[in-house]
């Protein structure tokens, strides 16, 4: 390397230097983020709420659930409180019919998030709406337990850091019994007041449901300032202590997903912008270093791919002699393998259940299956197959094949 060229290097390695720590050396920011997970310390994690639950409850009755409920409940025989927390949860039908399956049976159901999917709100009859700070400008909001006697100090807990809050703008009164409410903070004092209901208890079955549009409450930032930890032992008053509570670790908007292994780098903001400067740096140097240096790159032609032309060869040799059979023979072993690959069925088997799994995963009727299968059928049973019948497969199977492509393509 010349001199000019070092002269380069060092200036460069001079500037990542001076901004790696200009970036160490500046004030860390606060991370908001909802995450809702119990490892994390920051303001809206549930590090604080997650020990005090150990504390309380005891290892032996914590059960941490890192898999979906559906997988969950199916693979487990369990008793006790099932507990969901995050900013948003939305259970898919299949998942929500075994949820409350479960609950009926005499367990508790706790779900903890700032919004709703339809299904679960139209099953209980439920309705939720955003209560209006038009005149909350500084968007601070009063939590209220229903039942004075579990905390008689205060009537209001203070949160201040929500754009917008929920509440049921529509329940059952008979079967339901409002544990919270919320209002705004700075409405006029010489105004009614309004509350609105954000944490509800249902009867279900032979269990019980309990709801919140306040999912804030399990947070460090809300738990950590007094006395709201009185309002979060409140709600979780409700519940029995004596029974196993499984803590759900999926439903989180902050859960680890481990994609790259250079998570470590990426995950802290001082070594991310020293491994970016790095790879500046690193680019700067091709450029001024390989301008001169760099020759002509000849181009070298691709080996021609002959597998393509192979194949037609033979399927002509086949055609040409006549050996239908042969070549019907070979479709169907090839559509087989197709249905293993691809769709990942036994095609061991051939019978009713076989058919309607493939036609649905296939984007294909049963009726169309079958008549393919019928076909297949009719070839196996005969010693010679007819140039009609060999057509006929040969359109049944592209049609097959195509319908299915349609799909992975939408």
């Amino acid at each position: 390397m010349d001199k000019k060229g070092k002269i380069y290097v060092g200036l460069t390695a001079l500037v990542i230097i001076l901004l790696v720590g200009a970036e160490y050396s500046k004030p860390e920011e606060i991370n908001w983020f909802p995450s809702y997970t119990k490892h994390h310390k920051i303001p809206f994690g549930t590090y604080v709420f997650h020990d005090q639950l150990e504390r309380i409850i005891g290892n032996e009755n914590l059960k941490e659930v890192d898999r979906p409920p559906y997988e969950y409940l199916k693979n487990n025989t369990i008793k006790g409180t099932y507990f969901f927390s995050n900013s948003a949860i939305n259970f898919d039908e299949a998942e929500l019919h075994s949820l409350l399956e479960w609950t009926a049976k005499g367990n508790t159901l706790v779900v903890a998030s700032s919004q709703f999917g339809e299904n679960i709100l139209d099953t209980l009859g439920l309705d939720q709406n955003v209560i209006s700070n038009f005149k909350n400008i500084e968007n601070t909001f009063q939590l209220h337990l229903n039942n004075k006697k579990l905390y008689k100090n205060t009537d209001a807990f203070i949160f201040d850091k929500a754009n917008f809050i929920h509440y049921f703008s529509k329940i059952d009164c008979l079967q339901t019994q409002v544990i919270a409410s919320v209002n705004n903070a700075n409405d006029n004092p010489t105004i009614n007041n309004p509350k609105y209901p954000n944490t509800i208890k249902q009867s279900f079955g032979e269990g019980t449901i309990i709801l919140s549009l306040f999912p804030q409450a399990f947070t460090n930032y809300f738990i950590l300032k007094s006395p709201n930890q009185y309002f979060t032992a409140g709600i979780m008053s409700y519940l029995d202590t004596t029974e196993p509570l499984y803590y759900d670790n999926y439903y989180k908007s902050g859960k680890k997903v481990n994609t790259s292994p250079m998570h470590v780098f990426l995950n802290n903001d001082h070594l991310k912008w020293a491994y970016y400067l790095m790879l500046i740096g690193v680019l700067f140097y091709v450029i001024f270093e390989g301008k001169r240096k760099q020759r002509a790159i000849p181009v070298v032609e691709p080996l021609r791919n002959q597998t393509v032309d192979f194949t037609r060869t033979i399927a002509n040799m086949y055609y040409e002699n006549g050996k239908n059979h042969d070549i019907a023979t070979h479709k169907i072993q090839h559509l087989l393998e197709y249905i293993r690959t691809h769709l990942h069925l036994d095609t061991n088997t051939i019978n009713e259940t076989f058919i309607t799994n493939l036609a649905a995963r296939s984007n294909n009727t049963i009726q169309d299956t079958q008549a393919l299968f019928n076909t297949i059928e009719t070839i196996a049973n005969q010693e010679k197959t007819s140039v009609e019948l060999l057509q006929k497969l040969n359109t049944s199977i592209e049609l097959f094949k195509s319908n299915n492509e349609w799909k992975i393509k939408t």
